[in-house]
């Protein structure tokens, strides 16, 4: 068994032989621990260029194309990081760390379908994040320099960028700056300028590290990860977050206003003229991540005074162990978009959601600066979800009920409170057959995201993936809000996928669309809905593997044994004929997903002409080792009416699995005696328990799970039971407790530094300890510096490595069995 610290891992990274910790019941391969190569077609996959990201601009009349690099070296990935109550920080340029960059930027103008690129970046720069003005005449962006996170600023007239102050951003919490106002100014969050050093820990401890609690009500404490863990860590956090704020003007100039903060978000007023901070308050907590601290929300004027308290919110240390739960009082403090100077928030009326209480949440408005009395904007008997802003006469709110799984948009007119709210739309979250789309949003005057409304105020548009029982089409819908009845202008069709990215007319005749068909990655359209014309080909990217051409895929449709209705996505490598060439090994992949019903179970997401683009942390990759792969085939666990779905889980689970495996068996595409089951997180949990109850797999790839969910004991996914009230539910959904039970070879990867609530490594490590211990066929590969998923381009050759040689070895080359 080699396992290396991580001191030794880190003086690898430096000389590029960086170690990984393996470990083996019967090393059988990478004795010497460093990172490995796949075959060359898997490599190709790895290193396949990234096509832009496109960024529709305010006024749809310029498209920012987003150019992405290829993936982060293992030694980027392994610099300096601190982990602080749930946040990663970057010490040196004090913003959360992030391995997703820009290298470079193009402008496209919409009319002519012209690009040019963006001139003034240098070499290697690595651009963060990015908004553009109101206006659309310049783009403001935010670039990883020597010292720190920098402001520049895009020309778009002119196609140029320029650092726009020399002063370094504080993006810890956030980009670090926003517009101010529309496209004149922005409103930045700098470092202090005489800060004192980095506290440092004290090499003697002053004395223990204390936590207590004096008893009270049932408290719902999930294992979250990165927590504080001693004083020290708490002078850090307010040592990293301290901030001043700033309005920066296009020539540079540079106005601080103030004090220093502990600053974990700040909100500026539409008009410019007040902001909205929320401070981080003492004492915290080393069982809590920072959203649950206490925090101190004001408001300040620009100038530099304070306005007012607006809340005093006390650490949400004890709520109760359920879904839905928010603190009494007041949350969710924000401005109305529409609005120069409008303070609206939620409070809410117990802690607990109660599905048959008559208010849950209250919705309330408040003008700056703050004369007369709130205004109350509506009662929800449920939760309240989210609001999007039009005007005096349009806006829309959202409740929900985790309980019954439904959701309810009102609109409601915000200039007239005491009007009666007007449902729009009721439906079941999990029916996305009846899911009406989201509304089209655009930039106000003030830069502000709110409803594209027709010049006549009587229209709105929406947009959505259109989920049918044929598969997944887009639609763009006209929406008259006085009838609440809405008409169909346009709807993606066969043999594209394609999808509105923006409306750039008042009767939502011209639109920008991405289309994309099976072997055609995305590119950018011009549409005329009013006329017969084809549509106008913005771009034209070429296919990013040429050589995985001909990839074939097909929706499949079964039933498991109770008559649910299921489906899955079946890929067949290029050239592969199930008559001509018979049954293939098969790799199998699924997430497990709870319903309330058997209807919304079985209905069809995901669409046959979306490009195939292969992730390389997906199943797709095997296709090409000549594998056929059945992905995200259905894995709902269903609790109808009172029931709870996880009482039944490993009973549907196993129906589930049989049903996907008898399908593809009978298609002919699939040796029966050469398959393996794996997933990610939680299809990693769901990979160990059929291993563990089923004898349909030659093995499997579990990776980033959780195995034993007495380490997750107040709840996890859905379940909102805590250990000691479902403790046969937890006990029996655990493939921990069946180790013993796996009689197949099980692959566990998983990121050492794993930041994911209820996966921590540990999980994998005590679950290759209990199945080396009982003589399976197992290895366990930790990746290091790699968290949920993976990032580093080392990482992920390896990955493929591993799961290559794994099905190699275990499954492609097994013997026929007569189990």
């Amino acid at each position: 068994m080699l396992i290396f610290t991580r001191t030794s891992i880190a003086s690898l990274v430096v000389s590029s032989a960086v170690s990984l910790i393996v470990c083996l019941a019967q090393p059988v391969w990478a004795s010497d621990s460093r990172f490995q190569l796949p075959s060359p077609e898997l490599q190709a996959l790895v290193d396949a260029p990234r096509g832009p990201e496109f960024r529709l601009g305010p006024k749809n009349k310029t498209g920012l194309l987003v150019n992405i690099p290829g993936l982060p070296s293992i030694a980027e990935i392994a610099q300096a990081e601190l982990k602080l109550a749930g946040l990663r920080i970057h010490p040196k340029f004090r913003t959360a760390t992030r391995s997703s960059f820009s290298d470079g930027l193009s402008l496209l103008d919409i009319p002519s379908g012209k690009t040019r690129k963006v001139t003034g970046l240098p070499n290697k720069i690595k651009i963060a994040d990015m908004a553009w003005s109101a206006d659309e005449k310049w783009l403001a962006f935010s670039v990883w320099g020597r010292n720190g996170v920098e402001l520049w600023l895009l020309d778009v007239k002119q196609a140029s960028a320029r650092p726009l102050i020399y002063e370094k951003l504080n993006a810890v919490m956030g980009a670090g700056f926003s517009w101010l106002n529309g496209s004149d100014q922005l409103l930045v969050r700098l470092l202090p300028r005489s800060q004192k050093p980095a506290p440092v820990e004290p090499r003697v401890p002053p004395g223990p590290n204390l936590q207590e609690t004096r008893g009270g009500k049932l408290a719902q404490t999930r294992t979250y990860p990165d927590l504080l863990k001693n004083a020290h860590d708490a002078d850090m956090l307010d040592w990293q977050l301290q901030t001043q704020l700033a309005t920066v003007h296009l020539d540079g100039s540079v106005r601080r206003f103030g004090p220093v903060m502990t600053l974990s978000k700040v909100l500026a007023s539409p008009d410019g003229k007040w902001v909205l901070t929320t401070q981080l308050k003492r004492p915290y907590s080393y069982q809590l991540p920072w959203e649950r601290f206490g925090h101190l929300i004001e408001v300040w004027g620009t100038d530099g005074k304070k306005l007012k308290t607006v809340a005093d919110v006390v650490m949400r240390e004890r709520l109760p162990s359920a879904n839905e739960v928010v603190q009494a009082g007041p949350r969710n403090f924000a401005w109305r978009n529409d609005q120069p100077a409008t303070l609206y928030w939620v409070e809410a009326h117990g802690a607990e959601a109660d599905a048959n209480a008559r208010i849950s949440d209250v919705l309330w408005q408040h003008g700056v600066p703050f004369g007369g009395t709130p205004q109350k904007l509506m009662d929800l008997p449920w939760r309240f979800n989210q609001v999007l802003w039009g005007n005096d006469h349009v806006a829309l709110v959202t409740e929900s009920s985790a309980k019954t799984r439904e959701t309810r948009t009102w609109r409601i007119q915000p200039g007239a409170p005491f009007t009666k709210p007007d449902l729009l739309f009721n439906r079941k979250t999990e029916d996305q057959y009846s899911n009406p789309g989201t509304p089209i949003m655009e930039l106000n005057q003030y830069g502000r995201s709110v409803i594209r409304l027709t010049s006549d105020e009587q229209s709105m548009f929406l947009t959505g993936v259109g989920a049918s029982p044929e598969g997944d089409r887009p639609f763009l819908d006209r929406y008259f809000i006085p009838t609440e009845k809405g008409i169909r202008l346009w709807r993606s069709k066969a043999p594209y996928y394609e999808e509105v990215l923006g409306v750039l007319d008042d009767q939502g005749h011209q639109i920008i669309t991405s289309r994309e068909a099976a072997d055609e990655r995305p590119n950018l359209f011009l549409r005329n809905l009013a006329g017969t014309a084809a549509p106008k080909a913005l771009t034209n990217y070429p296919h990013p593997t040429p050589k995985f051409r001909g990839i074939q895929k097909r929706q499949i449709h079964y039933e498991r044994e109770d008559g649910v209705s299921l489906s899955a996505t079946l890929y067949l490598p290029p050239g592969y004929d199930e008559k001509r060439d018979g049954p293939r090994p098969m790799l199998m992949w699924a997430y497990p997903r709870e319903f309330k019903s058997a209807e919304s179970a079985g209905q069809l997401s995901g669409s046959m002409y979306k490009f195939n683009r292969i992730n390389v942390q997906g199943p797709q990759v095997m296709l090409a080792r000549g594998y056929t792969v059945l992905d995200g085939f259905s894995m709902p666990i269903i609790g109808e009416g009172r029931k709870e779905p996880n009482d039944t889980f490993i009973e549907q689970l196993k129906m589930n699995a049989e049903a996907a495996v008898d399908e593809v068996v009978k298609l002919g595409v699939a040796d029966r005696h050469r398959i393996a089951i794996g997933g990610h997180s939680y299809g990693a949990f769901m990979a160990a328990n059929l291993l563990a109850h089923t004898s349909l797999f030659k093995a499997g790839i579990a990776r980033s799970g959780a195995y034993n969910r007495s380490l997750t004991p107040f709840g996890f996914q859905s379940e909102d039971r805590n250990y000691w009230r479902a403790f046969n539910t937890y006990k029996e959904m655990s493939p921990f407790n069946y180790a013993d039970d796996i009689d197949v070879p099980l692959l566990l990867i998983h990121g050492e530094d794993d930041n994911n609530p209820g996966t921590f490594p540990m999980q994998s490590e005590r679950m290759y300890q209990a199945l080396q211990g009982l003589g399976t066929p197992s290895r366990l590969v930790m990746l290091p510096y790699e968290s949920h998923f993976y990032r580093a381009r080392e990482s992920l050759m390896h990955m493929l490595w591993e799961q290559d040689q794994w099905l190699n070895r275990y499954v492609k080359n097994a013997k026929p069995t007569t189990k």
